[in-house]
């Protein structure tokens, strides 16, 4: 089931946080620049204010003697450093004092004639443009969390659509990991990075599946070849007199035949070629056919024959004539017989006795109690005419990729492990 929203790790919701965090970083950028640009030109636009109201006010002074425009001749604010200018210039200062309504202001002063006459001074207060410059930062605010509430989903709109892209490409890779080799992207719509490594995937997956095709083609056509001369070494060999040769080489014929059908049996299940005829069969009777079939010391427990006969009384048969036997499962009986076959002549032939087989439910477990699966197996899976460690013994290495090519055509899972106290365990667990 798909979900609703993607996980919080996905690139999707990077790149849309990192979309947000970069609109955040701008606007207050933005907002420190009109800040400060804002604030030094209220400060400018106010010394500038000061210095014409003492110009004014200087002028009225000095023909009619009065004082206009808010000027005072020493006031007792005016800041330490206007009080006693060097000269009879014009001066200005900030004061960041705030008395109620009043500040903070820029003051203009000047001298009303030489050296020890009063200073006159006019003080601008800065307090309403400051008011409109914090009104401003708010709006410079409340502006910059609109703009990435609103380029937040835009980011995750355009992040989507990056990342069902690159998720279609990566369905394609897993199924192509899988074994589908016609799994292709197809065409991408644009001419970025993305459909660049679509096409890349589509073209490794045009190589593999040629390179596959080719050696499945080859495998098929050498036991095709080999099956008719092999079939009349065989017949020859019947025609030997009897002795150790003929033994011999009646032994050597025999390996060599079932080689020959296991590379004819794979090439069919990697052609697609097989098909499971599903019927009703009860488990523990194939699992035992298949243990006798191979003629090797083998102990094989079916867990429902061990338990007693008071857990299926005459009433409850009674009750339900029909109740379904938990030992029968639909399959294909000759393919599973197949599959415990090749397991336990592995467990045999790479491992060590005691071999035992049990069978609980819809699971077949087969164990022995030698050196375990080599770890390379265990991570990489079976690979063909590969047997692993030296001490797993000798062979072809066909018989695990036979029983888990069969498994999958039956839809159970077969699983590989080591138990902890030593020996391979290999368990086969069939569909519901």
């Amino acid at each position: 089931m798909p979900r609703l929203w993607p996980a919080p790790a996905s690139l999707r919701w990077k790149i849309a946080a990192l979309a947000a965090v970069t609109a955040c970083l701008v606007a207050a950028a933005v907002g420190v620049l009109v800040h400060l640009w804002t604030a030094r030109d209220i400060r400018s636009r106010t010394e500038g204010e000061a210095l014409n109201s003492l110009y004014s006010a200087m002028d009225v002074h000095r023909r009619t003697g009065t004082l206009a425009d808010g000027a005072e001749l020493d006031p007792s604010e005016l800041p330490d450093a206007m009080r006693d200018p060097a000269d009879s210039a014009r001066h200005t200062a900030y004061d960041g004092r705030v008395q109620g309504n009043l500040g903070p202001s820029v003051w203009a002063a000047q001298r009303t004639g030489g050296a020890g006459s009063p200073v006159l001074a006019v003080r601008v207060n800065m307090g309403p443009r400051l008011h409109d410059l914090r009104r401003l930062d708010v709006t410079m605010a409340v502006a910059s969390l609109v703009a990435v509430a609103a380029t937040t989903p835009v980011a995750v709109y355009g992040a989507g659509l990056v990342a069902r892209r690159l998720r279609r490409v990566s369905q394609t890779a897993g199924r192509i990991s899988t074994g589908d080799l016609d799994a292709r992207t197809g065409p991408v719509n644009g001419r970025d990075e993305v459909a660049e490594i679509a096409a890349t995937v589509d073209l490794m997956a045009d190589s593999l599946s040629r390179r596959l095709r080719s050696e499945r083609r080859f495998t098929a056509d050498v036991a095709h070849e080999l099956r008719t001369p092999v079939g009349g070494l065989l017949a020859a060999a019947d025609l030997l007199p009897p002795g150790e040769t003929e033994d011999l080489l009646r032994a050597r014929v025999r390996d060599l035949r079932g080689l020959v059908e296991d590379l004819l049996e794979i090439s069919r299940l990697d052609a697609g070629a097989e098909q499971p005829v599903r019927v009703p069969v009860p488990l523990g009777a194939v699992v035992r056919e298949a243990v006798a079939r191979t003629g090797l010391d083998t102990e094989v427990t079916v867990a429902e024959e061990t338990r007693t006969e008071e857990t299926r009384t005459e009433e409850t048969r009674a009750e339900n004539p029909r109740a379904e036997n938990p030992r029968t499962v639909e399959t294909d009986p000759r393919r599973l017989e197949r599959i415990v076959g090749n397991l336990v002549v592995n467990a045999h032939r790479h491992g060590a006795a005691p071999v035992r087989v049990v069978v609980e439910g819809r699971t077949v477990v087969v164990r022995d109690h030698g050196p375990g699966f080599p770890e390379e197996l265990l991570r990489e899976g079976p690979r063909r005419f590969h047997t692993g460690a030296a001490e797993r013994g000798s062979g072809h290495g066909l018989g695990l990729t036979i029983a888990l090519g069969q498994a999958g055509l039956l839809g159970a899972e077969l699983r590989l492990d080591n138990a902890p106290d030593g020996g391979a365990v290999a368990t086969v667990r069939l569909p519901a």
